[in-house]
């Protein structure tokens, strides 16, 4: 995603290490409140990053599934004992509230991590940032076609779905309209990306893709002077973590 904020700016390796962090403190950090102070950490993150509002829409789209851990584990968690609230026939219990928030917490914690690196790194020079350290150029192809397959398919089904309209189609409006217009926005949406595939392998082959020279860059590798920084912090916040667990059992 373009970008120029301080999290922009940064190479991709640090943001690896800052996303690769949190995950492993989501799992450190069991407690609530510890899960809690993880999520408000990464939030600060994504706010002086400039992704907060990208970051905003994909949150409230699993919010859902949030909602059911908290539920489910509020109602039928085996260790429910102490009751906290009563809604007519069915009874909450303090212990699954907390199990559910912290499961909840759990989830949130994992994705804000991931999306520190995924909204604010180019996939390809995440992928050339791998490969400069000995990766493999398969595997950072695959990374690279991973990462940019969704983007793609979202932009080829708009421009789909626009045609479809310019000629008469109906696709927005009630659910039945929705689901008629489906198949004949998938067709040629399979049909283009299985094109794509064929042209892009074609391509690479031509590019000596398969060779087994170590390839060379066209572009300088350029860490900011902070880069160093933020690392150190990251470390350091990861070693905290570790200790807290295990002194205090956050």
């Amino acid at each position: 995603m373009p970008g120029n904020s301080w999290l922009h700016k940064l190479d991709p390796m640090t943001k690896l290490l800052m996303a690769a962090v949190g995950v492993v403190l989501t799992f450190v950090l069991t407690s609530a409140a510890g899960g809690a102070a993880l999520f408000a950490l990464l939030l600060l993150v994504l706010g002086t990053g400039g992704v907060l509002p990208r970051a905003r829409s994909v949150f409230l789209g699993v919010a859902v599934i949030a909602m059911t851990f908290l539920i489910v584990q509020a109602l039928v968690y085996p260790g429910n004992a102490e009751e906290l609230a009563r809604l007519g026939p069915l009874v909450i219990y303090r212990e699954g509230t907390l199990v559910g928030l912290r499961l909840a917490l759990r989830l949130y914690d994992i994705l804000a991590a991931t999306l520190i690196l995924v909204l604010a790194t180019n996939p390809s020079d995440l992928t050339e940032a791998l490969v400069r350290r000995g990766a493999s150029p398969r595997l950072g192809y695959i990374m690279t076609a991973v990462l940019q397959m969704v983007p793609q398919m979202m932009s080829q089904a708009a421009a789909i779905s626009d045609a479809q309209r310019s000629r008469g189609l109906e696709t927005e409006g009630r659910l039945w309209t929705r689901m008629k217009a489906f198949l004949p926005l998938m067709g040629p949406l399979v049909t283009s990306s299985l094109i794509a595939t064929e042209e892009r392998a074609l391509a690479l082959e031509v590019r000596g893709f398969g060779s087994k020279t170590r390839p060379t860059f066209l572009k300088e590798e350029v860490r900011p002077p902070y880069a160093g920084l933020v690392r150190a912090a990251c470390w350091l916040l990861l070693a905290l973590g570790l200790f807290g667990r295990v002194r205090y059992g956050w």
